[in-house]
């Protein structure tokens, strides 16, 4: 036997074991599963890495050509060699770019524990090759079928030697031997070719209609004559009465040698749909951050004295998600994405009452108060980092009901880690680079490709949450015209975007640079991906992609394909901690001169309206709201002041000199006659009826104006009845007799129990504090570096202990467990290790009854107790001996 052979690893374990600490890292890194918790020891890491659950996440997070790989494994001989698999990947042809990608390929696959041994003795983990190798249950992506060894398990061995001797071969004593006889044909390229070429031409094209999947067809009872020459021959085995398949060997023979009809080794280039000015990308982003900060203000103005009832089962109903839409001149889907966006913010929240509503949060103050490019800074990350989805919205979910805003239903695991990844992909463009929509989708299936499939008419859940992105990214600021801005660059962390005329302006873009996929493995080499330049007549093509929020972004008739790329590392690593803060601060810092600068006045019109050049400082757009009504909204926002808006502002405490005062300080224009006689006029009926509660009463000075009331029909429905000349009572409350007096054209002021007039001011009504809603994440986190050091140190000491050699010690266990000793024994070989200086193997049970193994060298032993060096944890620790199972010396190297 070979050195190699000798040393090479009988186990998964055995292979871990062979690893040094940064491989180690490397896995727990790219499954975190792994070390939740912290394995004991290799033995046991690899059983968990062997688990169905864990392969399958792992399998998961494979890109195409590492999961063409893993499949091509399944299909192999095991174990299979590196040829082989080579062959099954490149065919008998051979593919340069096949060859190329596979080493990094099968190293991932190692680097996952999903492939070890080898290049000699290449092994699929067990499960995986339960989950990709073919069956009729679970069809192989590959498209083949069972070997003959398999598809003749169940066939009578009279059969099996009547198929050998028809296909020319002699016959056998045995199933066994007549099985193989039969697969070293099929194996065989030359003589099966011989074979195949006495094949009539109806059963040739029946092969050919089988050989890429599904190999499984149907056949009658008395099959046609060139049916029959296939099964006399064994091309087509029987598996079920009236079912045929091809056995594995004849479908690559016939697919020269390949497992898949199209290997893919390179991930498809992220195409650009349309160019465009830096400068016009980060203006218009910039003025969609500005509309951004000003509709969720404009949100919670709307939420503030109590919004929308919370339903029994959560979330909005579909008529309020109508009135707010309605409110902020969107449609119903954007509106549950302003919605979506201030509720990850922690801005709304559920007030928690008996009548529960939803109101904005105290933290909702605090972002008012701070500079609008932090105010977005803070916006953006909370989208970045949710894992709420608003786009389902309206949808159904697994029980036929309707998903609603701020419902339950909507956390998808996956849509943080989707959001950075196109937004990366964008940041791989060059500057200004508008990418093609379909381009992005095709790249993001390459990294994660869906596994078993789906229906044709269902777009998977990770296509549809990029087209999300997309779409979002561009309401929110992110991108201008679809390209990335700068400050959207600098809230992932990426990079500058390089000048086009600087020296690395022909390098290409990130989105072909490396063949790096899902499985966060190190990025290929550049040179290793495909050039990823597009035609320059190429037509500009919707950024945002369809069937998500959001307007569509495109290029203009004159906009060109871009010339110069840039190059960022392909995968961008969300930023976290400090690096968050850091990124957000640099964001705020390019987006802060791109806004506009607030106005400290307006221009007033003679018809009643006034008129704002542009955004108006706060005190200014907060008392301007209260005294007139937003008509319209674009470059310039139009206010019409009405009676019924005058009485607001008069309600809030203000009096008619204010609001002349108020006026004549911001407007650039003079106060117009028709306003000051609409303030007086409306000032002068003000408060001349009085409400309070009897349920609710008015009173008046003036009588006259009572029996007018009385007189009124429409005054019937509040059932007034006089109660002294200037004093009439109602059954209503007061808020429903206020709103009567008011529809009915008088201006009445609410009164409390001493009769002065009670000011309604707005911004009254606040939840308790409450906390932004945690991201749901998928599956647990990957752990830090300090987790990982410690969780390593943690599995080699504990497989130092399981794996040392001991002496044995009294009579061992069953099954080769640990010998339990004596407490006499125990103290005595205990003591003598004091002594000798020696090392000892312990088995220990803590307090909560958890066993363990674990390698000591005693320093001294009194009261009941040994101090010693506890070689698996790398500290001095204290053990009650009353603990201790079992003790054994160390055995001599």
């Amino acid at each position: 036997m070979s050195p190699e052979a000798h040393s090479a690893p009988r186990s998964l374990a055995e292979a871990l074991r062979a690893r040094d600490d940064s491989s180690l890292a490397a896995l727990l890194r790219s499954r975190p599963d792994l070390v939740t918790p912290v394995p004991t020891d290799l033995t046991q890491l690899a059983t968990r890495a062997g688990t169905r659950a864990s392969v399958l996440r792992a399998l998961e997070r494979l890109d195409r050509f590492a999961l063409q790989t893993a499949e091509a494994l399944a299909v192999a001989p095991d174990p299979a060699s590196y040829d082989t698999l080579l062959g099954l990947m490149a065919g008998d042809a051979g593919d340069p770019a096949v060859a190329g990608a596979l080493p990094r390929a099968l190293g991932t696959l190692r680097e996952q524990a999903l492939v070890w041994g080898g290049d000699d003795r290449l092994r699929l983990v067990r499960t995986a090759r339960e989950v990709l190798a073919p069956s009729p249950q679970h069809p192989s992506p590959t498209g083949l079928g069972p070997t003959v060894r398999e598809a003749t398990s169940g066939m009578s061995p009279g059969r099996i030697q009547e198929i050998v001797t028809t296909a020319g071969l002699p016959s056998t004593h045995d199933s066994v031997s007549a099985v193989a006889a039969l697969t070293a044909l099929f194996t065989h390229r030359k003589k099966l070719a011989r074979l195949l070429g006495q094949a009539p031409e109806a059963a040739r094209e029946v092969l050919s209609r089988l050989v890429w999947g599904p190999p499984y067809g149907q056949v009658t009872a008395d099959p046609a004559a060139h049916l029959r020459w296939l099964l006399d021959r064994g091309l087509l085995l029987p598996t079920a009465p009236g079912t045929v398949v091809l056995p594995r060997e004849v479908a690559l023979h016939l697919r020269a040698g390949r497992a898949h009809r199209a290997a893919e080794p390179l991930p498809p280039a992220v195409t650009p749909a349309a160019t465009h000015s830096a400068r016009v990308v980060d203006a218009t982003a910039a003025g969609q951050a500005y509309t951004a900060l000003a509709t969720v203000e404009e949100l919670l103005k709307e939420w503030d004295e109590g919004g929308p009832a919370v339903l029994r089962a959560g979330g909005l109903s579909v008529r309020d998600l109508k009135r707010t839409a309605v409110a902020l001149d969107v449609s119903e889907p954007v509106a549950a994405f302003w919605v979506e966006l201030a509720y990850a913010a922690g801005l709304i929240a559920s007030d928690g009452e008996a009548d529960e509503r939803y109101a904005a949060t105290p933290a909702y103050d605090e972002w008012l108060e701070q500079p609008p490019a932090e105010r977005w800074v803070r916006l953006a990350q909370a989208w970045l980092a949710a894992t709420r989805t608003p786009g389902l919205v309206g949808g159904r979910d697994a029980k036929d009901r309707t998903l609603s805003a701020l419902g339950p239903g909507l956390d998808r695991s996956a849509a943080p880690e989707v959001r950075h990844r196109v937004l990366s992909l964008l940041a791989g463009l060059g500057p200004g680079a508008a990418p093609d929509a379909e381009s992005v989708l095709a790249r993001l299936r390459w990294e994660r490709p869906l596994r078993g499939g789906r229906r044709d008419d269902e777009e998977d859940l990770r296509s549809r949450l990029a087209r999300w992105t997309l779409s979002e990214a561009e309401l929110l600021g992110l991108t201008g015209r679809g390209a990335l801005s700068s400050h959207g660059r600098a809230l992932l962390g990426a990079p500058p975007a390089a000048d086009p005329g600087s020296s690395t302006a022909g390098a290409p873009g990130a989105g072909s640079s490396t063949a790096g996929g899902g499985h966060g493995a190190d990025a290929a080499p550049a040179d290793a991906a495909p050039a990823d330049a597009a035609p320059a007549d190429a037509a500009p093509a919707d950024a945002a992609g369809t069937g998500a929020p959001g307007r569509p972004v495109s290029g203009g008739p004159g906009d060109k394909l871009p010339v110069h790329r840039h190059r960022v590392p392909d995968r961008l690593a969300p930023p976290s901690g400090p690096e968050q803060a850091v990124a957000g601060a640099a964001a705020a810092r390019l987006l802060a001169p791109l806004l506009p600068e607030p106005l400290d006045h307006v221009l007033l019109q003679a018809d009643l309206t006034a008129v704002a050049p542009g955004p108006l400082r706060r005190p200014l757009a907060d008392m301007l709201g209260v005294l007139a009504d937003v008509e319209s909204k674009g470059g310039a926002t139009v206010y019409r002041f009405t009676p019924a808006s005058v009485r607001r502002a008069l309600d809030a405490g203000r009096t008619a000199a204010d609001l002349h005062a108020f006026l004549t300080e911001h407007s650039r224009t003079p106060v117009p006659q028709p306003l000051a006689y609409l303030i007086d006029d409306v000032a002068r009926r003000h408060g001349r009826l009085r409400v309070g509660a009897a349920s609710a009463y008015v009173r008046c000075d003036d009588d006259a104006l009572l029996n007018e009331i009385l007189a009124d029909k429409r005054a019937a429905a509040l059932r007034l009845r006089r109660l002294a000349p200037t004093v009439l009572a109602a059954p209503a409350d007061p808020a429903t007799l206020l709103e009567g007096l008011r529809a009915m054209g008088y201006a009445p002021a609410a009164e409390s129990a001493e009769g002065d007039v009670l000011i309604a001011r707005a911004h009254a009504h606040r939840t308790p504090p409450r906390t932004a809603p945690e991201p749901v994440p998928e599956g647990p986190p990957p752990p830090d570096a300090t987790l990982l050091a410690a969780a390593i140190r943690a599995i080699r000491a504990g497989d130092l202990a399981a794996t040392t050699p001991r002496k044995p010690v009294g009579e061992p266990l069953a099954g080769g467990e640990l010998p339990r000793t004596s407490s006499a024994e125990t103290l005595a070989t205990v003591q003598a290790a004091v002594l000798t200086g020696d090392s000892l193997w312990i088995g220990y049970v803590n307090a909560e009854g958890a066993a363990s193994q674990r390698v000591i060298s005693p320093v001294r032993v009194e009261g009941g107790f040994v101090t010693a060096y506890d070689h698996t944890a790398d500290e001095v620790r204290t053990y009650p001996l009353h603990r201790i199972t079992g003790v054994a010396e160390l055995a001599e190297d």
